[in-house]
């Protein structure tokens, strides 16, 4: 018998208003693997996950984490399933005021009551994983380069040991080269935990680099699901316009008068 998906989105729909923004996502994530959902600006990605996280509710539609519908579920439920999750935000969220090692065990103080000194351990152990030695911990925020504070961030979304994380736009605002670092430790992170990872990006080199599904998400709907290594044999126009970044093609941009 097999197991349930990590993560199930079924006939998933969202509008705000007049303007429907997921128009019936179907969606599901195995155990361990790596999906990740590419999409033009305001095609809907980041508020698919939002659905996910139960910090937007979708008018209709089954979400499923580990077989347990989580749409409408209690708030002591909710929490309970809250703490599955990890998650890396695509502009790093640091708070400016805390020490990069309270940062990075923001979730084990205030989420599990941990104690303070063992939480830093646990702090200094995840910066180690990310590439960062331990008197960085004692560091602010404002102290460290983008690559660095992105780092700071993937440590923090995996120092609970979640099993599943999310993550947004995980290279905005990073060089080529900081950005394919940060994929490699994406990668290596998700192994050492065995998470289970959903993301989303527009970032090509990035979605490779990182899933072993890819899925376009155009106009509401998933338009392609398959493989990250059969993308560039999708068959379909709108895939193979984004992913080469072509201007002439099905996907019109539009621009206000």
């Amino acid at each position: 018998m097999t197991s349930a998906p990590k993560i199930q989105l079924a006939g998933v729909h969202k509008a705000f208003g007049p303007k429907v923004v997921l128009d019936g996502i179907d969606l599901s994530v195995a155990k361990g693997e790596s999906v990740v959902v590419i999409g033009g600006s305001g095609t809907g990605k980041s508020v698919m996950l939002k659905c996910i996280l139960g910090l937007l509710r979708p008018e209709s539609g089954s979400i499923r984490i580990d077989g347990q519908e989580v749409v409408g579920i209690k708030a002591r439920e909710r929490e309970e399933v809250m703490r599955k999750f990890g998650m890396l935000f695509q502009g790093g969220a640091l708070f400016d005021s805390l020490k990069v090692w309270e940062n990075v065990a923001f979730g084990l103080i205030q989420g599990q009551k941990m104690d303070r000194a063992k939480a830093r351990d646990i702090a200094i152990e995840k910066l180690a994983q990310v590439g960062l030695a331990a008197s960085s911990g004692e560091l602010f925020p404002a102290e460290l380069s983008g690559g660095m504070q992105k780092r700071v961030s993937l440590a923090r979304a995996i120092a609970t040991s979640p099993e599943i994380i999310f993550f947004d736009e995980p290279t905005t605002g990073l060089d080529p080269i900081m950005a394919d670092v940060i994929n490699d430790l994406i990668v290596k992170c998700c192994k050492e935990v065995g998470a289970t990872a959903l993301s989303i990006t527009h970032d090509m080199a990035s979605a490779r680099k990182i899933s072993d599904r890819i899925a376009m998400l155009y106009k509401g709907k998933l338009i392609w699901v398959g493989p990250a290594k059969d993308i560039d044999a999708s068959g379909n126009e709108y895939v193979d316009q984004f992913i080469h970044g072509r201007a002439v093609g099905p996907i019109t941009m539009e621009l206000r008068a």
